[in-house]
C-alpha cells in the first residue's frame, strides 16, 4: 500500500536522558504543522490529518511525548512540562522545521504554549484544544493531588476506572486504552507539572500575550470554563465543537479537523515565510 506519511523513530537525550521518540510525519511544499497530543494519547489522534484536502501539501509533525505511546524513554522520573518542552524542540530541529502552525490538546497544549511563548517567532498559528491556561483546568491532573496513592500503578489503576464512569463524552473510550498508551512511572511528573503550572505560572497572560494568531477549541460540554468570554474579548478565537467533551479527536473529529482547517485558512497571509 502506499504510504501517505513516514513512521520514523528518532533517537534523542534530552536533559541527560536517552530516549527513542516514536513520530509520523510527511514532507510537502506548504508552512509546515506540528501536533501536540495530550495526557494518555498518542500521535495517532492526528493522523487522519491526511484524510483532509484542505491539509494537502502541509509538512506535519506528531510524536509520542515521553511516557507515552510507542516512545522509550530511559527515566521515566523525567517527563513534566519543561522536559516535554524541550523534546518538542529537538524534534523541530530532527525534521527541520523553522517557522510552524502549532496544535495541542490538553497537555500537549500546555506544552505548546511553553514554547510559542519562548519562540513566538517561529509559531505561525496556535491552535489550543483545551490546553491548560487556568487553575480549573486541572480537572484531570489534580486528581494526582486529590486522589494520592502508594504506587504509581496504582495511582494509574483507580484514574482509569474515575474516567471510565465520568459523565463525559467519549471519557469510556479515552479510559480504556490508557494503561496501553501511558506508563505508570511517568503520570505523577506530568500530573503534578500541570498542576504547579496552571497554579502558579501565570498561563492566562502568557496565552494572551502570544503576538501570533491563537484559538482556543472546547467541547459543547465545556462551555461553562470560566474564561471563554475574557479571552475572546481579548482576541482569541473560539472553536466550539458540538457532541463534545474534552476529546474532540474522538467525539467529533470532523468538526474538529474543519474548525482547524477554517482558522489556517483565515490566516493564510502569515505563512509567507512558513516553509520548514
Amino acid at each position: 500500500m502506499p504510504q501517505e506519511f513516514t513512521r520514523s523513530v528518532f533517537s534523542l537525550v534530552v536533559d541527560g536522558t536517552a530516549m527513542n521518540v516514536s513520530a509520523i510525519h510527511r514532507d510537502g511544499e506548504k508552512a509546515p504543522i506540528v501536533f501536540l497530543h495530550g495526557f494518555g494519547s498518542t500521535k495517532e489522534d492526528y493522523a487522519d490529518i491526511v484524510r483532509y484536502a484542505e491539509f494537502a501539501g502541509h509538512p506535519f509533525l506528531a510524536y509520542d511525548a515521553p511516557g507515552c505511546g510507542e516512545t522509550v524513554c530511559s527515566d521515566l522520573t523525567k517527563p513534566g512540562i519543561p522536559f516535554l518542552l524541550e523534546t518538542a524542540l529537538e524534534m523541530l530541529q530532527r525534521v527541520g522545521f523553522v517557522r510552524f502552525h502549532l496544535v495541542g490538546h490538553s497537555l500537549g497544549g500546555l506544552t505548546a504554549l511553553m514554547l510559542a511563548q519562548r519562540y513566538p517567532e517561529r509559531v505561525i498559528s496556535f491552535v489550543d484544544i483545551e490546553g491548560n491556561i487556568a487553575p480549573e483546568d486541572c480537572f484531570l491532573s489534580r486528581q494526582i493531588v486529590d486522589h494520592p496513592r502508594e504506587s504509581a500503578e496504582q495511582f494509574l489503576e483507580d484514574f482509569i476506572e474515575r474516567t471510565r464512569q465520568a459523565p463525559a463524552w467519549a471519557s469510556a473510550l479515552y479510559a480504556a486504552s490508557l494503561r496501553h498508551k501511558v506508563r505508570a512511572g511517568a503520570v505523577g511528573g506530568i500530573f503534578r507539572s500541570m498542576v504547579e503550572l496552571s497554579d502558579n505560572g501565570d498561563l492566562m497572560n502568557k496565552f494572551l500575550g502570544l503576538p501570533l494568531p491563537r484559538m482556543f477549541m472546547y467541547g459543547a460540554q465545556n462551555a461553562s470554563l470560566s474564561y471563554l468570554k475574557y479571552i475572546r474579548e481579548r482576541g482569541v478565537a473560539l472553536a466550539e465543537i458540538p457532541d463534545c467533551g474534552h476529546f474532540p479527536m474522538y467525539s467529533n473529529p470532523v468538526q474538529m479537523w474543519r474548525a482547524i482547517a477554517a482558522f489556517h485558512q483565515a490566516h493564510r497571509e502569515c505563512e509567507a515565510s512558513g516553509s520548514a
